[in-house]
């Protein structure tokens, strides 16, 4: 019975395998935003991602239908607050994971039958985080960045405006010095504004595109001096001021919970350890003998 669901599983595999290398030569026509990722990323992307993206494109649509309208959304704003990584959009992460579930599932079917629960549930676990996975990474990581580079980002917007430049063009100036995340989210921000949109929408929308509290902070800041009228170069320096003292207390806080982590560490690895040691140098150095004492 186990050699012939595993017989079943290899035909699987192998006609899978089969279509793929037909639709990547059939050309599929891909939609407009994958077709522009794997043009534009084309020098970041792997052979491999792009060719995972290019066999599980066709039932991208399927997997979409079953996140249903609500969850899209959510995982479109996922993917806007990762910065895209890699050039991924909606489509591409819905071929992905259908690619990976497909694998996850057909190879924990096969370590299932062959006697390996473990080797299951880890292949069933890839196929089903894989792809969320290299969100939740650069969404992280985008946010330490952003939160890290807007203070002093703040400090050199002040200077600028300060010395009589338009914000809207001290923001162009600054944002050309800068590379990274945050000058990303600016030049998106200014494309819009180039665009014809509001002030207000494009930085209501750059709040949206990121988790960060202190990129919050910038916007509302921005909007509620706009309303007041209060000088903005103020508003720039005070704001830049309050996100140190957030961060030098945020600092303190993770500071504290770190050394109660260490001292359960070093209690219960360390100490034993340093024990064993003690006792069986004191043992090994006293000379006895231990076939005497176990009766050899």
């Amino acid at each position: 019975m186990t050699s012939l669901l595993l017989a079943l599983l290899m035909a699987v595999s192998v006609a899978g395998i089969l279509l793929g290398v037909r639709m990547i030569r059939a050309d599929a026509k891909l939609p407009s935003d994958l077709q522009l990722a794997l043009e534009v990323g084309a020098g970041r992307v792997s052979r491999t991602g792009s060719a995972v993206d290019r066999l599980g494109i066709r039932f991208a649509p399927f997997v979409l239908r079953l996140m249903g309208p609500r969850r899209v959304d959510d995982k479109r704003r996922r993917i806007d607050m990762a910065g895209n990584p890699n050039g991924l959009t909606l489509n591409r992460y819905a071929a992905r994971r259908a690619v990976y579930g497909l694998f996850g599932c057909l190879m924990g079917l096969i370590f299932l039958s062959g006697g390996h629960p473990l080797l299951a549930v880890a292949t069933f676990a890839f196929g089903l985080l894989a792809a969320d996975a290299l969100i939740w990474q650069a969404v992280r990581e985008r946010k330490e960045v952003i939160d890290r580079t807007l203070p002093d980002f703040l400090d050199v917007l002040a200077v600028v405006v300060s010395a009589g430049l338009g914000f809207r063009q001290a923001l162009d100036r600054v944002a050309e010095k800068y590379e990274g995340p945050w000058a990303d989210e600016l030049r998106i921000t200014l494309r819009q504004m180039d665009m014809g949109v509001s002030r207000r929408q494009a930085f209501d929308e750059l709040r949206r595109r990121n988790s960060s509290e202190q990129v919050a902070q910038f916007v509302s800041a921005l909007q509620q001096g706009e309303e007041l009228g209060s000088p903005i170069a103020e508003t720039l320096i005070q704001l830049a001021t309050d996100m140190r003292r957030t961060d030098a207390q945020n600092a303190r806080r993770r500071a504290a919970k770190t050394i109660p982590k260490a001292t359960l560490v070093t209690l219960v690895f360390m100490l034993p350890a340093t024990m064993i040691l003690i006792a069986t140098g004191m043992f090994l150095g006293s000379g006895t003998d231990f076939g005497s004492i176990l009766g050899r």
